[in-house]
C-alpha cells in the first residue's frame, strides 16, 4: 500500500512537472522582446544577423551602428544563469534566456525547429576581457545544452572586437586584436607610435564598431564549431557544474595554457 502510495505522489509530482514545464513554454511564444530586441527590418532569415551583445551601453552603440536592415541586436544585462546548475523550471523563467528564445524564433527542447529560426548567424559580442569571456561560456553552455542544433548547424559565432587602436605619427592606424598583435606591430614600428587600449565595447564609437567587428567586409568572426561533442558535454560540465575537484584539477593542468587579460 505504502509502496502505491509512493507511486501515485511520483506521479503527480511529474505531472504536474510536466505541466509547468508545458505552460512556461507557452509563455515562451507571448514574451515582448520589443523593449530590448533592435530588429532588423528584412525577413529572409538567410541574410539576417543578430547581436547577443553585453550591457546596454554597449548595446546602444552596437544598435547606432549596425546596418538596420539585415543586423538585429539584443543586449543581455549582466551574466545570464549557470543553466548547469539549475532544473529547466528555473531556467526556462529567466528573463535573458526567455528573451533569446522569443527573439530567435526556434523554440526549445522539444519544441525546436531550427527552420523557424529568424537568423541566419547568431553572433555574439563581449568586452574582450575574463568577464566577457565568461559570458560567452555561459550563453555557449546553453545553447549547446538546450539548442545544439544551433551549433551542429554552423549558426553560432563570436565577434572578435579589437584591443587596441595603434596611431603612428606617420602612416596609417591599425587595430590590434590581441597582445601578440601588438608585440609584432611593436617589433616594425619601435616608439614612433600612440596606443589606444578597448578596456569595453563601450569605449568604441559607432564608426569603430562598424569598421572592426559588424562590417562583413571587415570584421572577424569565430564560427563556433563542435568535433567532438561527447568531449565538450564533459569540459562544460566540469567547468560549469557543480563539483569543484575536477575543476580544479582541469585549471592546475592548462593554467599556463590561458590567456590572462589583467
Amino acid at each position: 500500500m505504502i509502496k502505491l502510495e509512493n507511486v501515485h505522489k511520483s506521479f503527480k509530482a511529474r505531472t504536474a512537472s510536466d505541466k509547468a514545464r508545458k505552460g512556461v513554454m507557452k509563455q515562451l511564444l507571448d514574451v515582448d522582446t520589443k523593449s530590448k530586441l533592435a530588429a532588423c527590418s528584412s525577413k529572409k532569415s538567410e541574410e539576417c544577423e543578430i547581436y547577443i551583445v553585453e550591457g546596454d551601453s554597449a548595446g546602444g552603440t552596437v544598435k547606432t551602428a549596425r546596418n538596420r536592415r539585415t543586423q538585429a541586436v539584443l543586449p543581455l544585462r549582466g551574466k545570464i544563469l549557470n543553466v548547469e546548475k539549475a532544473p529547466l523550471e528555473k531556467i526556462l523563467v529567466n528573463n535573458e534566456i526567455k528573451t533569446m528564445i522569443a527573439a530567435f524564433g526556434c523554440g526549445i527542447g522539444e519544441n525546436f525547429d531550427i527552420k523557424k529560426l529568424r537568423y541566419d548567424k547568431i553572433i555574439i559580442l563581449t568586452d574582450a576581457d575574463v568577464d566577457g569571456a565568461h559570458i560567452s561560456t555561459l550563453l555557449l553552455t546553453f545553447f549547446y545544452r538546450f539548442m545544439p542544433d544551433l551549433i551542429h548547424q554552423g549558426h553560432v559565432y563570436l565577434a572578435t572586437p579589437p584591443l587596441y587602436k595603434a596611431i603612428p605619427k606617420r602612416g596609417k592606424e591599425e587595430y590590434l586584436y590581441d597582445d601578440r598583435a601588438l608585440e609584432n606591430y611593436r617589433k616594425t614600428h619601435k616608439s614612433n607610435f600612440t596606443l589606444q587600449r578597448f578596456k569595453g565595447l563601450g569605449e568604441m564609437d559607432a564608426e569603430q564598431l562598424w569598421e572592426t567587428t559588424l562590417n562583413p567586409e571587415t570584421r572577424i568572426l569565430k564560427q563556433v564549431e563542435i568535433e567532438d561533442g561527447r568531449l565538450a558535454s564533459e569540459v562544460t560540465s566540469m567547468l560549469m557544474g557543480s563539483e569543484v575537484p575536477p575543476r580544479r584539477e582541469f585549471i592546475h593542468t592548462h593554467a599556463k595554457d590561458a590567456d590572462l587579460d589583467l
